[in-house]
């Protein structure tokens, strides 16, 4: 199996299982509790909130966990309206992922005003734009730091001088980022960040919330003290610990990975280049993260490529995971001004720490034969 889909999900990092094995089998208590099995489980949450906040650059307190990346944008959201009641306006980018886009439609149902920024031909936003969307009625610029279908890095740097020149919070979603760059709350300078365990080598159904010291929120779910009175509900204790080990991970030995991961990138997107005629590479050609490779294959249907290599062995995607199976084009590839037919024959890599030299080469080798057999039968146009 070759696995090209990282940006989906990672493989559950062999160090990360062992600790989550170890703590499932020697503590059960609830964190909760005040006897010594429950205030030891607490401990080891603690340490784990620790390890995150270290990886981001924050204080353990200003770290909420979530049950995924998903709620933690919704958290970020729907508590900051909730805190400011005057306001009722928020500003968005028009690439975000699912987990931003349908809240905001949410959002809109209920009466708030969302404006969605344009973005240009390689899916930057356009800082003027916004600029002159901000209103003594916007509550939350939330823009996602790198996208999830083409990784074009956001300038969340810029945006936040911005909102901080106009008094308004600012929250980026992370979930795609934290372990491929730099993320450090503040040289990013955002109040509220979301990250999620599965995207870094942690366990499915835990994710966590940044929110800087002194933000004004709402909580999401009411019930218990737990998570500062902000998250009710009994911790999900063997995900958190499973998180807080692949942060320290990533913490340790993350900018080697990197380079390794990088230079697979580089050489696949220059071998699909060379090799396969008519391609359109999606994204900023610089401001990007390199592990995530966006190809438009003129005149195919992404999907049709996505299950000739499946037949291989080789697994990539067709955009979000959050959005596969749905019939409608990308609205990220809409919105950077593809054509319907070119935006649908597009396929995402997404390269990770378990990636070889040899499965790139695989790629390389069966991905022109595919492309070519494909076309032979395409009846679609091939121009750009």
């Amino acid at each position: 199996m070759i696995y090209l889909d990282n940006n989906a999900t990672t493989p559950l990092e062999p160090s990360v299982a062992e600790k989550m094995i170890n703590f499932i089998r020697e503590h059960f208590g609830n964190p909760s509790s005040l006897y010594p099995i429950g205030r030891k489980v607490k401990e080891m949450i603690e340490e784990a909130r620790e390890e995150i906040a270290k990886v981001i650059g924050a204080s353990k307190n200003e770290i909420i966990f979530t049950g995924s990346g998903t709620e933690a944008d919704n958290f970020a959201l729907r508590g900051i309206l909730d805190a400011y009641p005057n306001k009722n306006e928020i500003i968005t980018s028009s690439i975000e992922h699912p987990a931003i886009m349908s809240t905001c439609q949410y959002l809109e149902k209920k009466g708030y005003k969302v404006t969605y920024l344009p973005v240009d031909e390689y899916g930057v936003v356009d800082l003027n734009v916004l600029e002159d969307s901000i209103t003594d009625k916007t509550a939350l610029i939330s823009v996602m730091h790198a996208n999830n279908e083409i990784g074009t890095i956001q300038p969340i740097e810029e945006i936040s001088k911005i909102a901080k020149r106009k008094g308004v919070l600012l929250h980026t979603d992370a979930v795609q980022t934290l372990g491929k760059i730099d993320v450090n709350v503040d040289k990013l300078g955002v109040d509220l960040l979301s990250i999620s365990a599965h995207k870094i080598y942690g366990p499915k159904g835990v994710g966590a919330l940044y929110i800087r010291k002194g933000v004004k929120i709402c909580p999401l779910i009411h019930g218990g003290h737990q998570e500062r009175l902000l998250r009710a509900g009994t911790e999900n204790t063997i995900g958190i610990i499973g998180f807080g080990e692949a942060a320290r991970i990533i913490r340790e030995k993350g900018k080697k990975d990197l380079k390794r991961i990088e230079k697979l990138a580089d050489m696949l997107k220059e071998g699909i280049e060379k090799n396969i005629p008519k391609v359109k590479f999606n994204g900023h050609p610089e401001k990007r993260v390199k592990s995530t490779l966006n190809f438009s294959f003129i005149g195919l249907e992404g999907e049709a490529i996505l299950l000739a290599l499946a037949t291989k062995g080789i697994y990539v995607s067709t955009g979000s995971a959050c959005s596969e199976g749905s019939e409608e084009t990308s609205h990220v590839l809409s919105a950077i001004g593809l054509r319907p037919e070119i935006a649908r024959s597009s396929i995402r890599f997404s390269l990770g720490r378990f990636n070889t030299e040899e499965d790139i080469k695989t790629v390389l080798k069966e991905l022109p034969e595919i492309i070519a057999k494909l076309r032979e039968i395409s009846s679609f146009d091939d121009e750009l």
